[in-house]
This record gives structure tokens, sequence and C-alpha cells, in this order.
């Protein structure tokens, strides 16, 4: 516990049995609870998590959104943190950005990447796809972010009563801040964090993916 919440880590995993034992291992002690969302994968990811602690909860349909609403659910913290089983999210920060979140009076915390403190961690392409689209959720639908792509968000489990993103792909990331930025009981706000290059295969699509991104706000902004 921490701040006498109860703590929820949630990863929604794909493949990522080499990160997760990185990512695992760094989870501080305030964690209460490991929630791993394995997506259907080849390898032994859901092994590695339950041999690490975790509660694996499976989810076959292949997709982000998909493995986080499934893991969303099956988490019973009064706080849920999320990241990526790939290392690139600083797991040690999780003390400080749920204190941001309490000390701020906020419901949601994004933990923005930008500025970056390793260029390493993330190629100009998908530096300059990410400035887009958060331009887009802007424009489209006045949400002001840094990052509107973070994969790490630090919020209060009543939030999840309040919104109902949709999205079983990757718009699932900015769908979620979008309605918890648009939602008039959800206080939001982002924090800066560390980010790193990631361990193991790359997953991300840049081109698909983006499209993908852009096709959801536009038919998320026609609703």
């Amino acid at each position: 516990m921490h701040r006498e919440l109860k703590i929820s880590v949630v990863m929604p995993c794909y493949n990522e049995e080499q990160g997760l034992r990185e990512v695992i291992r760094r989870l501080p002690g305030c964690v209460d609870e490991i929630v791993v969302a394995d997506n259907d994968s080849t390898d032994r990811t859901a092994e590695v998590a339950a041999e690490l602690g975790a509660r694996v909860v499976p989810e076959k349909r292949r997709g982000y959104g998909a493995a986080y609403k499934t893991g969303l659910a099956a988490a019973t913290g009064d706080v849920i943190v999320t990241m990526d089983g790939d290392g690139t999210y600083p797991a040690e920060a999780i003390p400080e950005l749920i204190d941001a979140l309490v000390d701020r009076r906020l419901d949601f915390l994004s933990a923005a990447r930008f500025p970056l403190s390793d260029p390493r961690a993330m190629g100009a392409t998908n530096r300059t796809g990410n400035w887009l689209l958060t331009f887009a959720a802007l424009v489209l639908f006045g949400a002001k972010m840094v990052d509107s792509q973070s994969g790490m968000w630090v919020f209060r489990r009543e939030v999840l009563g309040l919104i109902r993103p949709r999205s079983d792909g990757m718009p699932f990331s900015q769908e979620i801040k979008i309605e918890a930025i648009r939602h008039p009981r959800v206080r939001f706000g982002e924090q800066h964090i560390e980010y790193r290059p990631r361990i193991g295969e790359v997953k991300l699509r840049k081109w698909r993916d983006g499209w993908e991104n852009v096709l959801f706000m536009i038919r998320m902004r026609c609703r």
C-alpha cells in the first residue's frame, strides 16, 4: 500500500517474457497486486508472470485495448497503475506518481514521456507520429495533453465506472485519456517520467497503428 491506498499494477502483454522479468523486478514494495493480461502470447509470458507472483488473466482476442479491458476489470486496487511489459516505463517511479495523484487531488494522472530523457528510447518517426496524434486530439476534442500515446497511467479505480473506452486496439490509450479529460467528474493531469529503450521485439506497426488512431478519433468525434 501507499498513502493508505491499495495499489494494483496492470500490464497488457504479448510475447514479453524478456522484458517482463525486468519490469516485475523493478516494481516497488508498495505494489499490492500485479495483473498481467496475457494477449494470447506464444512464448512463456504467462509462465514467467505467474512465477514472479503476478495474477495472469488470459485474453484471446488480439489487441492492446482488448487486453487492457480484461486486465483492468480484474484489478482490485484503490489505485490502478498501468505500464507495458517491455521495460520502457519506470516502475520505480510508481510511489512518486501516486503522490502526485493524491497531492494534486487528481483522479487520472498520465505519465508524459516528453521531452525524452533518452533520445535513443524513441525514433524520429515515432516522435513525429506522437506529436501529430496529440495535436489531433487537441483539435478534435480540445483535449490538451503533452503525450496522448503514453502507456503509463495512474488513476483511481472509480474512474472505470465513469468512462467506457471502446477500442480493442491501439487507440485505447488515447481514447481513455480523452474520455477522462472530457468527463466533468474526472480531474486529469500529466507528469513527466523517464522513458527507456525497450527490451525485446518491437510490436508497434507505425503507419498502420497511426492511421487506426486517426480514424478512430474521427469516428469518436462523429459520435
